[in-house]
């Protein structure tokens, strides 16, 4: 980087200020005093390295995507809900709109998660419990009802069945009248790490990548705004992995996303940009901001220099961010408002493009209305309060936070070369793969787990108030938590009966079975599979069907 990075950087927000993209506010302190926009060293080239570091909106985007920072648009206010039956869970999505949510997050529950319906065996005890139950587009009309499609982002956390479930949305987007090709939003879809950390798969891992290439192809033509992969670190850290190990296993996963769009024949200055990431934040403030500091330097290296990408929007890293769910303690659950209020400004200082704050009862069921109400305010104080919006970056250059953020960096790409290594043909997707059959992962990830779990019962590690400081009154059963009655899987069987009595059965059986046919053959099944939504086929007929023809998977035993 040479001399004149700053006047480069200085270009970028004139002109984003003179296009009307820096929005109008305050940009003092508390005290009155006013900040610049940005800040970097006086002589760059005293600075060993600085092309690494650079500034705002310039590869390798370490300081941020944009050289406005937050100053040009704030980050979205996403809050991930669902819960009980779809009409419980509009109620929700209505008053966290209403409230100044930015941006919409379903939570579904096991059933959907797992491709069978609410009256399957399978499903019995668990219809609404972790999520909303969804069988059929009819349930997608319930659950955005008075909710404009075309105008809200509606981000989706599913895998397995999803796409099915993104052409029941797209359904019920159809049947509001909106343009599908102005839909804007997300759909988690990453089948690499329910292998790897979650465990929310149908068939073995070639059926679905199948099925995710039609989808990437499907969106590419038609909902181009959308972005049908969001490519998840979160479960792989809430299941015990290292801050290292949740990077570089996500962003191997989203390599192997790029290397199957590329397989596709998409152009990867197209598809690119319709790959998200989703993060989790978790505790340790510092080394969250220098992880995804370090995500956006490492995937627009590798999208440049190992996949071809030469535009800055295909090399761009876009992630959301969840506070860590795994960090919420049982015991004196009101200090989870103080966890989850570090972690979301952990997030925001790394540049996070969309937040979930957690409530602080998560931990014990799903959240109330007055917790969920404190998380959504979290953010709001952080946004309107901190000042943190005045400066893009404004930890870059700390010594602390560059160190932590190469040192990140260094042992993700050691991952990567271990990842390749187990490749027979040196691409990412077969070694992961491998990786998978294996149990590399799930092994690795195990052993962190429980290191750092031998560390919290050595106390080497303190969680206020579970090993340390632990004198005061639990008050978790003092808490107004929300249940989720039976009543709710009774009715939800009784109104999925009623919908197939109402339905043209031989129609929806012949769309299925068309859809089977064309799973034969090399067509994309996304019409076909929107075709079997629109005649009221269920999320389970759907999904038996396939697993009828490609079969399951069942992972392999290790000891």
């Amino acid at each position: 980087m040479t001399q004149d990075a700053r006047q480069r950087w200085q270009q970028r927000y004139d002109a984003a200020l003179t296009a009307g993209r820096v929005r109008d506010a305050d940009f003092t302190t508390l005290s009155g005093v006013e900040v610049a926009p940005v800040y970097g060293p006086a002589d760059e080239a005293s600075v060993e390295g600085f092309e690494r570091i650079g500034y705002p909106g310039e590869f390798p985007f370490t300081r941020g995507l944009h050289a406005t920072g937050y100053r040009g648009r704030a980050w979205t206010i996403r809050q991930f809900a669902g819960f009980g039956n779809a009409t419980q869970t509009n109620e929700r999505y209505k008053m966290i709109l209403a409230e100044g949510g930015g941006g919409l997050s379903v939570a579904f529950d096991m059933p959907t998660l797992m491709g069978h319906d609410s009256d399957d065996p399978l499903a019995l005890g668990e219809v609404g419990h972790c999520g909303v139950a969804i069988d059929t587009a009819a349930d997608m009309d319930v659950l955005f009802d008075g909710i404009d499609l075309e105008a809200t982002t509606t981000s989706m956390t599913i895998s397995g069945p999803a796409v099915p479930v993104f052409c029941m949305y797209l359904v019920a987007a159809e049947r509001q009248g909106a343009d599908i090709g102005k839909l804007n939003g997300t759909l988690q879809t990453d089948i690499f790490k329910e292998y790897i950390a979650q465990k929310e798969w149908l068939f073995s891992p070639e059926p679905h990548l199948r099925l995710i290439g039609d989808l990437m192809e499907y969106c590419a033509e038609n909902i181009p705004a959308y972005k049908p992969i969001s490519v998840s670190g979160y479960h792989i850290r809430e299941a015990g992995s290292t801050a290292a190990q949740e990077l570089a296993y996500t962003l191997a996963d989203g390599f192997a996303y790029v290397e199957l769009g590329l397989s596709r024949g998409l152009d990867i200055e197209q598809f690119a940009p319709g790959l998200s990431f989703f993060f989790d934040a978790h505790i340790d403030f510092f080394e969250e901001i220098a992880k995804f500091r370090a995500a956006r330097r490492i995937w627009a290296r590798w999208l440049r220099d190992v996949y071809g990408a030469t535009t800055e929007k295909a090399q761009q890293l876009r992630f959301h961010t969840q506070t860590a769910g795994v960090s919420l303690t049982a015991q004196q659950p009101d200090n989870n408002i103080v966890r989850t209020a570090v972690e979301a400004l952990s997030a925001v200082l790394g540049g996070t493009q969309s937040l979930h704050t957690n409530a602080l009862d998560e931990v014990l069921a799903l959240p109330s209305a007055k917790a969920a109400q404190i998380a959504l305010r979290t953010q709001q104080v952080i946004a309107e309060e901190t000042g943190v919006m005045n400066v893009a970056d404004p930890l870059g250059g700390s010594w602390y936070v560059e160190a932590l953020t190469d040192d990140i960096e260094r042992q993700a790409e050691a991952i990567f070369a271990r990842i390749r290594d187990m490749s027979s043909d040196g691409s990412i997707t077969a070694g992961i793969l491998r990786g998978i059959e294996d149990g590399y992962f799930t092994g690795e990830i195990a052993e962190a787990a429980f290191v750092y779990q031998r560390a919290l019962e050595k106390g080497e590690k303190k969680v206020v108030g579970v090993n340390t400081l632990t004198g005061s009154v639990d008050a978790h059963d003092k808490l107004e938590i929300l249940r989720v009655s039976h009543q709710v899987e009774i009715d939800q069987k009784a109104e999925l009966a009623g919908r197939r009595q109402q339905r043209d059965d031989d129609a929806a059986r012949a769309a299925v079975a068309r859809m089977v046919e064309v799973a034969r053959s090399e067509q994309n099944m996304v019409p076909a599979m929107l075709d079997a939504v629109r005649a009221e086929a269920t999320l389970g007929e759907i999904c038996d069907a396939l697993r009828g023809e490609w079969g399951t998977y069942i992972e392999p035993a290790r000891f």
